[in-house]
């Protein structure tokens, strides 16, 4: 049986913060939107265990932060349909077309909002030992390891607050971090270095992890002396980065050497009537901020877009 073509004015792919407010903008605006979201509404900023930098809360867990934020979306009149993979897309200037299991949506307007995905640790045990003392969310997974040592490797934001939470279950925390510095903010950073359960091996790089079902020690080098050692643990946690998810529509949508989407200004790609928005894009900062950002502006770009074609 063929599927339905829907013909729709705005398909939002992807539901983190970009995703939500591009929603938040298009129900406003009485847009005839759907946004689709293949895993859980919230993105990445769902497994923060905390946010102090968001403005209107001094204090609020990344979970509540997107419940709050779909919860706005949906009482605005905004479609969204969670857990709806994406097998096909085609765009060209004429057409937009956007598959799923269940249909095929012509829309005049789309909007990019896939955000990014952690980039694994390179190491050649990490598939042998990923979900078994290797992870990438310590709000997930960090209860799994109640008074064990771990450890954490990055050292950005992400990184030195995913240390700090796993304070509340584990004995220890090792953040094994290649240079001699931090890249987070100072009130982050103090945080760490005051943490009693917390200890930093700076200028250390991580080799590998070693076990027999689990993990139970990390390799590491120092990054002057090139001396190798040992720290026993049982999980490391990576943080060193993300990698943007573009894969399904990189044949059509103009990408920079790293995948991201390159737009101008006002979150136009290549394509007419395409617009990309949160971490996907190419730009310098990724923060919850500028992904709310870009989400409204490519929603009021769309809403422009929509107009002329009338």
């Amino acid at each position: 049986m063929s599927k339905e073509i829907k013909d729709i004015d705005l398909v939002i792919i992807g539901g983190g913060p970009a995703g939500l407010t591009a929603a938040i903008y298009a129900a406003r605006a009485n847009m005839e939107a759907l946004l689709l979201e293949d895993k859980f509404i919230g993105g990445q900023v769902k497994n923060s265990y905390t946010i102090e930098n968001y403005p209107g809360f001094k204090n609020i867990s990344g979970a509540d932060l997107a419940d709050l934020m779909q919860e706005q979306a949906e009482e605005a009149g905004a479609n969204i349909d969670e857990f709806d993979i994406i097998e096909n897309v085609k765009f060209n200037d004429e057409e937009r077309l956007i598959e799923t299991e269940e249909a095929i949506y012509r829309a005049k307007t789309v909007i990019l909002a896939t955000g990014a995905v952690p980039k694994k640790l390179p190491i050649k045990n990490e598939e042998k030992f990923f979900g078994k003392g290797i992870h990438y969310c310590a709000v997930c997974d960090g209860a799994m390891y109640k008074d064990k040592v771990v450890g954490v490797v990055g050292g950005g934001n992400s990184a030195l607050e995913e240390a700090i939470f796993l304070t509340n279950f584990v004995k220890k925390v090792y953040i094994i971090r290649r240079k001699d510095s931090f890249n987070g903010e100072k009130s982050v950073i103090d945080k760490v270095m005051n943490n009693e359960k917390i200890e930093v091996l700076f200028n250390k790089d991580l080799v590998d992890v070693e076990g027999e079902n689990f993990v139970t020690k990390a390799i590491i080098k120092d990054t002057k002396t090139g001396e190798i050692s040992e720290v026993q643990l049982e999980a490391l946690f990576g943080y060193i980065g993300t990698e943007p998810k573009t894969a399904i529509f990189r044949e059509y949508i103009k990408l920079n050497e790293y995948g991201y989407v390159l737009t101008d200004g006002n979150m136009r790609t290549n394509i007419k009537g395409v617009y990309a928005a949160g971490d996907v894009r190419e730009k310098e900062y990724r923060q919850i901020t500028t992904a709310v950002s870009d989400g409204t502006i490519a929603a009021l770009e769309a809403e422009k877009f929509l107009n002329k074609l009338k």
